[in-house]
C-alpha cells in the first residue's frame, strides 16, 4: 500500500456545527493538528483549510473542506489535483452511523454507506479507491431521525467515546501514514475490543 500524503477530515464549517456528530472527521483532523502544533490557513482555490505537518519523516497535508458536507467532493478533487496526490494516498476521516460511539475503523475502497460527504467524493472521483477512517456516532434508530441526529450534538458520554476513538486513531496513524495499513487496522480494531 502507498504511504499517505493527504489526510482529509469531513464536516460542516461554522461555529454552530463545531461539536455536532457530523463533524467527527474535523475533530480528528483538528486533534492531529493540535498535537503537532500545526495551524490551519484558508485556501479559497481549494475550497478548504489546509495545514502541513511531518509525521515520522513523512510530509502530510491536512485538509478540511469548507464547502459543507454534501459538497465535499469538489474540495477533495481540487486538493488531490493541486498537490498531485493519488486518491490511494489519501485518508478521509468521517462520521459513521453504522458504528457505535467509541468505535473507529480503517478501511480502503468499498461503498459510501450513505455518508453524504463520501457520496460526493465518489461522484467527483468516479470511484472509492481511497482510505477511510470511520468514526462511529451511533444511529438514532430510525432513518427519519438521521438528519437531526448527525447535525445534533452528542451527549457527554457519546462525546467522550467519540473523542476516545479519535485518540485511538491518532495512536495508529503513524503506521497508516507509513503504508502499514494492516498493522494499523489490527491495532485499532482490537484495541477497542479489549476495553
Amino acid at each position: 500500500m502507498a504511504a499517505l500524503r493527504l489526510l482529509v477530515g469531513l464536516g460542516n464549517p461554522g461555529a454552530e456545527h463545531l461539536r455536532t456528530r457530523h463533524n467527527a472527521g474535523f475533530w480528528f483532523i483538528d486533534a492531529l493538528a493540535q498535537r503537532e502544533g500545526a495551524r490551519f490557513g484558508s485556501e479559497s482555490k481549494l475550497h478548504g483549510e489546509t495545514a502541513k505537518i511531518v509525521l515520522n519523516g513523512q510530509p502530510l497535508w491536512l485538509f478540511k473542506p469548507t464547502t459543507f458536507m454534501n459538497k465535499s467532493g469538489i474540495a477533495v478533487a481540487s486538493a488531490l489535483h493541486y498537490w498531485k496526490i493519488a486518491p490511494e494516498e489519501m485518508l478521509v476521516a468521517h462520521d459513521d452511523l453504522d458504528l457505535p460511539p467509541g468505535a473507529a475503523r480503517l478501511k480502503f475502497d468499498g461503498g459510501h454507506g450513505g455518508q453524504n460527504g463520501l457520496r460526493d467524493i465518489f461522484a467527483h472521483l468516479g470511484h472509492g479507491k481511497f482510505h477511510r477512517l470511520r468514526l462511529g456516532i451511533g444511529h438514532p434508530g430510525h432513518k427519519d431521525r438521521v438528519t437531526p441526529w448527525v447535525l445534533g450534538r452528542p451527549g457527554v458520554v457519546d462525546e467522550t467515546a467519540i473523542l476516545g476513538a479519535v485518540g485511538a486513531s491518532l495512536n495508529v496513524l503513524p503506521l497508516a501514514v507509513a503504508g502499514e495499513f494492516n498493522e494499523a487496522m489490527k491495532r485499532l480494531h482490537t484495541e477497542k475490543a479489549e476495553e
